[in-house]
């Protein structure tokens, strides 16, 4: 499930930091005051559905295009990155995807990925490594089921939100599916459930944004470790989620604790 999926269901998460860390480490990068999100651009025309997004939606794209395709297997290209060491994960799948510790400070591992696997296998990675890390793969399954993802995970935005340029951000990560009415109800289901009930028969293109606005952090007692303080840090403050239907926009508002 994409941690946007549930934020929404549950915004005010209990010890966000060890019972919804899938949540809460989308979160560390932030201090008080306004802040760009993830976004989602999703047009259709009679034969496919295009999905393009910003960094952190890469993972719900490979979902979506992944269960919209035909049974077979996925020839994936691109990069596994991680801050901790998942090579006993990786063998669970029974992939052999090799990590290796990348220079610098960071504890962060890499893995270059090039494998050819099933769709059960696929989804299965997916719903694992998001929890923790980022996907960065590509696959081309002919026009209407592909993904490309870009390699490099790209530094925040430090726009103000009325600056956003959406339409560069969600060059990030490309994907398109077959136009079927059970692939359009598994992306609205998936990634624009609360705003279902609001969403005409006919539309060309819906444009979702997901800003926020910390208001308060909570600081961790008896943590002396800077980096580890800042991460167990619990932030506080609001969620904006945005539509844009056809130049119609529709906004929900979400009292969020993470």
């Amino acid at each position: 499930m994409h941690f946007l999926k549930t934020l929404i269901k549950t915004p005010q998460l209990e010890d966000p930091a060890n019972k919804f860390f899938e949540v809460h480490r989308h979160f560390y990068r932030y201090s008080k005051g306004d802040f760009i999100g993830p976004a989602l651009v999703i047009s259709r025309t009679k034969a496919k559905i295009t999905l393009k997004g910003s960094h952190e939606y890469e993972d719900l794209i490979l979902e979506l295009a992944c269960r919209g395709a035909n049974e077979g297997e996925f020839k994936i290209t691109g990069v596994l990155e991680t801050g901790k060491d998942l090579s006993e994960e990786i063998s669970n799948l029974g992939l052999e995807w090799k990590l290796k510790k990348a220079s610098g400070q960071k504890k962060i591992y890499k893995s270059e990925i090039s494998d050819t696997i099933d769709k059960n296998t696929f989804l299965d990675a997916i719903e694992l490594f998001r929890k923790t890390s980022y996907l960065l793969l590509s696959f081309n399954n002919g026009p209407a089921n592909k993904v490309t993802t870009k390699k490099r995970i790209p530094q925040p935005s430090k726009k103000k939100v009325e600056d956003d340029e959406i339409s560069k951000r969600v060059q990030f990560c490309v994907g398109y599916i077959a136009n079927s009415n059970d692939n359009m109800n598994l992306i609205i289901e998936s990634a624009l459930a609360d705003f279902a009930s609001e969403l005409p028969e006919t539309w060309k293109k819906i444009t979702l944004t997901n800003n926020y606005k910390i208001s308060g952090i909570e600081v961790p007692k008896n943590v002396k470790n800077s980096m580890l303080m800042r991460i167990l840090a619990i932030r506080k403050g609001k969620m904006i989620r945005t539509i844009e239907i056809d130049g119609e926009l529709i906004e929900r508002q979400y009292n969020i604790v993470v």
